[in-house]
């Protein structure tokens, strides 16, 4: 039985770090450490720093705040019922791992594993845009959270509950294919024209350097950088300058999330879309959500697909880890 003072650990093991958390009943993160994941490290290595991670939180509880079990967003593909991480792009030295099978004997409570865009959805959903938009409208019981960053990944919530798919695997929201010239850019999963190939962080900064060094394009804010320094955030920081290239990049950026999330609803029907991510971030602050809600609004099939908020993620970068907080508390 879970008593009142019991704590969820909840970890987040991405490609750079493993963070862990002690979160209550209620979403509130009591405590939290770090380690970043050494270069090249092997399978072991990596399993022995998150460990110690784990024994790090279980002394801070002590005595008195009895562990009702561990929650791990992990990057990449996860089997949902054995917590197997399958060939996950960032964790390659984790790939058939299955963390549930390896830690539950060995920590004496229950250890749920999700994908960190699952879980993610999870977190918003319990604690984030999900929860606020309920207390607007009572029966805001969908929803559907994209994450556009480096990669664009996402997570499906069906009145209330993970939707995953036969294996775990559903919710690669970043690899619905949007362009299907031959020309069109090869996305790190090897298909052309992914949504991810697009419009993710990684597929701006790849434009910008491509189109920055043509000729007549010298002169902008752009290309008077150095290829190595145009990242996605410094587009997204010329645009707000008025940098020409910047704005047509991002606009063509907007079309393209503009047609995937528009194939989210035809798809899910949410009643809520959340945005998250570094990408979403800069878009937020140049005020261009609405512009993606108006095409949004305008490719809808039905009123009924357009009956939806769009609403910016509201737990900054901690939505997988209370999502696999909510996995522990709730069983998803």
């Amino acid at each position: 039985m879970m008593q009142e003072s019991s704590v969820a650990l909840a970890m987040d093991w991405g490609g750079t770090w493993c963070r862990i958390a002690v979160v209550s009943r209620d979403g509130r993160m009591l405590w939290q450490s770090r380690v970043r994941n050494a270069a090249g490290a092997e399978k072991e290595q990596l399993l022995e720093g998150a460990q110690d991670l784990i024994q790090q939180a279980r002394d801070w509880c002590g005595s008195g705040r009895p562990i009702f079990g561990l929650g791990v967003a992990a990057a990449g593909p996860v089997e949902s019922d054995t917590g197997t991480l399958r060939e996950p792009p960032n964790l390659p030295a984790l790939d058939g791992v299955s963390l549930k099978s390896d830690w539950e004997s060995r920590l004496g409570f229950p250890v749920r594993v999700g994908n960190d865009a699952n879980l993610a959805a999870l977190g918003e959903f319990a604690y984030g845009a999900g929860l606020e938009a309920r207390q607007f409208r009572a029966e805001s019981n969908s929803l559907v959270y994209i994450t556009v960053s480096t990669g664009i990944g996402g997570g499906v919530i069906d009145r209330g509950k993970l939707l995953l798919g036969g294996r775990g695997l559903a919710g690669e929201v970043g690899h619905m294919v949007i362009d299907m010239r031959s020309e069109a850019p090869v996305c790190q999963c090897g298909n052309r024209g992914c949504l991810e190939a697009l419009a993710s962080g990684t597929a701006i900064a790849k434009v910008a350097r491509e189109k920055s060094a043509e000729p007549g394009e010298k002169d902008g804010i752009l290309g008077e950088l150095e290829p190595g320094l145009i990242t996605a955030e410094r587009v997204l920081d010329a645009a707000g300058e008025g940098d020409s290239l910047a704005w047509s990049i991002l606009e063509d950026v907007i079309d393209s999330l503009s047609v995937g999330m528009t194939n989210l609803l035809h798809l899910y029907n949410p009643d809520v879309v959340v945005m998250g991510g570094g990408v979403t971030f800069g878009l937020v602050r140049m005020g261009l959500l609405p512009s993606i809600y108006g095409q949004m609004q305008q490719r809808a099939m039905t009123d009924g697909h357009r009956n939806i908020q769009l609403i910016p993620s509201r737990l900054g970068d901690a939505p997988g880890m209370l999502g696999a907080a909510s996995l522990v508390w709730n069983g998803g």
